[in-house]
């Protein structure tokens, strides 16, 4: 393991404002421990970030150092890229303030934000950004990934609602863009991850959601899964963008409003969240249990942070997680097939097959906009999800995740993906992620980034 010396650990504590770990020190092993339990990582030093000024400091320290750098937001890197063996992670989990201005509609986020403090800071007053679906989950991480989930079809990704960033670039350089400033730099932060620096606060515009939505859950046994996507398949593209329904293939919870018989067990679900009226949601719901009655159902008003925080303990820090995605341009005949196919393969009843639609807001925009990859066509997101409570299990689940999606990529749009699913890092997906668009982002990366210091991520070599 790399062994820096004590006058080493020294100068960047005297350089911080922060707070400085070393292997052995109180405090160490839980500032590098991940949400993915997959893995296990030691850095050689932790910087605990405090300010835009710590982070410059943390990033010329480690390149004057030689030290590999990662950054850590939420920690929710499917691939475990946000720390390192023997090198620098720079934690920003200290700067999650989040300020509000509600009559602009503007909100300020620190870099290591979660979901649950933007939440926090912004339904009081009735607004929220689009975001993703776990509350954990850190802000940072997710939009410069894009940012998808419940108000994507209303209001678009999270980098869409993007006014500025402040960013720590390579050299140290901290930088505002924005459309007015560093444009391209704010082009290329817009979907291409975490490639072009540390981002330390993010500027959204906010959207009027909540503090109530409608809330329904659907279930049926595996038997009837082609019913339920077709049902889908009929049902979503014809809703206004006041409602956003989630496919899920999965195993019925042990909640209170499952009969125990369908406990854990595996099957197909319709998750949906109604923006508008209650009289509205309730007659979706009618419309879907007409025409395909579930073995149960759920539905209730429930506050926004509740919808947030729905997922959470069913993603909770500790399990072991793999993932793949791919678009779908429909849930076409034979996708439906691979799917029903595959599904009852899967022997943790935690994993699952997670279906977002992207229409509405999210087609809305330009495809060259933003550096986002994949295009900005009507389509299905698709999120194959391997989460074991055991390391033991988990080299199955994860088969078991590649079959299903070697099986599904005839009929997918392309074999690129959305980059915030990627839990391992392939070129040839990468580059057919982002299309035409790569080269460009490769030219950006050259120019901010020339020696690849941020490289633990989805990564595009510079140019």
């Amino acid at each position: 393991m790399t062994q820096l010396a004590e006058a080493d650990f020294d100068e960047l504590r005297t350089a911080l404002e922060g707070t400085v770990l070393g292997p052995g020190e109180d405090g160490y092993d839980d500032a590098r421990r991940l949400w993915n339990a997959q893995h296990d990582r030691r850095p050689a030093v932790i910087a605990q970030v405090r300010t835009a000024e710590d982070v410059s400091a943390a990033v010329r320290f480690g390149v004057d150092q030689g030290l590999e750098i990662a950054v850590r937001g939420g920690s929710h890197s499917m691939s475990g890229a946000s720390s390192v063996d023997d090198g620098l992670m720079i934690d920003l989990s200290a700067m999650n303030q989040v300020t509000v201005d509600p009559e602009a509609r503007r909100a300020r986020v620190g870099g290591g934000a979660l979901l649950r403090d933007l939440d926090a800071a912004t339904q009081p007053h009735g607004l929220a950004v689009p975001a993703g679906m776990i509350s954990h989950t850190g802000v940072g991480g997710l939009t410069l990934g894009g940012g998808m989930g419940w108000l994507t079809r209303r209001h678009g990704l999270s980098i869409d609602n993007l006014e500025s960033v402040r960013i720590v670039t390579a050299d140290g350089s901290i930088l505002r863009a924005a459309e007015d400033e560093n444009a391209d730099l704010f082009w290329a932060v817009r979907g291409g991850g975490g490639n072009f620096g540390v981002v330390t606060e993010f500027e959204f515009r906010l959207h009027e959601a909540g503090p109530m939505i409608n809330y329904g859950l659907l279930f049926w046994g595996l038997e009837q899964g082609g019913d339920v996507l077709r049902l889908a398949r009929d049902l979503i593209p014809s809703l206004p963008p006041t409602f956003t329904v989630v496919p899920a293939c999965l195993n019925a919870p042990p909640a209170p409003f499952v009969p125990e018989q369908h406990h854990f067990q595996p099957g197909y679900g319709l998750v949906v969240v109604g923006f508008g009226s209650p009289e509205d949601h309730a007659e979706v719901l009618e419309r879907i249990r007409t025409t395909l009655p579930p073995l149960f159902e759920f539905a209730s008003p429930m506050p926004y942070v509740a919808l947030q925080q729905s997922l959470d303990e069913a993603n909770d820090w500790g399990h072991y997680c793999y993932e793949k995605g791919t678009y779908l341009e429909d849930l076409t005949d034979g996708a439906i097939e691979v799917i029903t196919e595959h599904v009852p393969k899967k022997t943790s009843p935690m994993s699952a097959v997670l279906f977002y639609r992207l229409d509405h807001a999210y087609s809305a925009v330009a495809d060259d906009a933003t550096a986002f990859g994949g295009g900005r066509t009507d389509r299905y997101a698709v999120f194959a999800i391997a989460q074991s409570p055991v390391p033991e299990m988990q080299d199955a689940e994860r088969d078991w995740v590649r079959g299903f999606w070697d099986a599904l990529q005839p009929h997918a749009v392309n074999i690129g993906s959305y980059i915030n699913g990627m839990a391992d890092y392939d070129e040839d997906r990468l580059r057919a992620s982002f299309g035409p668009k790569y080269d460009r982002l490769a030219e950006l990366k050259r120019k901010y980034d020339p020696d690849n210091v941020f490289h633990r991520n989805q990564n595009i070599k510079p140019a």
